[in-house]
């Protein structure tokens, strides 16, 4: 009873719109996902690079905002 369910016409439209629904949200989710990585990676380099050669933090605190910047974008 439950597999004619699912072959009916009324819900293949149904379906379809749920499977857009599920392909939008990963296509966000991951979007976020890799900016994410993107700004960590500049923020841990800076940390790294910082405790390294603390007298470039002048320097490289410019460098680190136009990656976050540009990051964003």
């Amino acid at each position: 009873m439950l597999s004619s369910f699912f072959f009916l016409a009324e819900t293949t439209g149904d379906v379809a719109d749920a499977g857009k629904a599920i392909a939008l949200a990963l296509g966000i989710g991951l979007g976020a996902l890799g900016a994410g990585i993107g700004i960590g990676n500049i923020f841990g380099s800076m940390i790294q690079a910082v405790a390294r050669q603390p007298e470039l933090r002048a320097e490289l605190t410019g460098i680190q905002w136009l990656g976050f910047a540009l990051t964003e974008a």
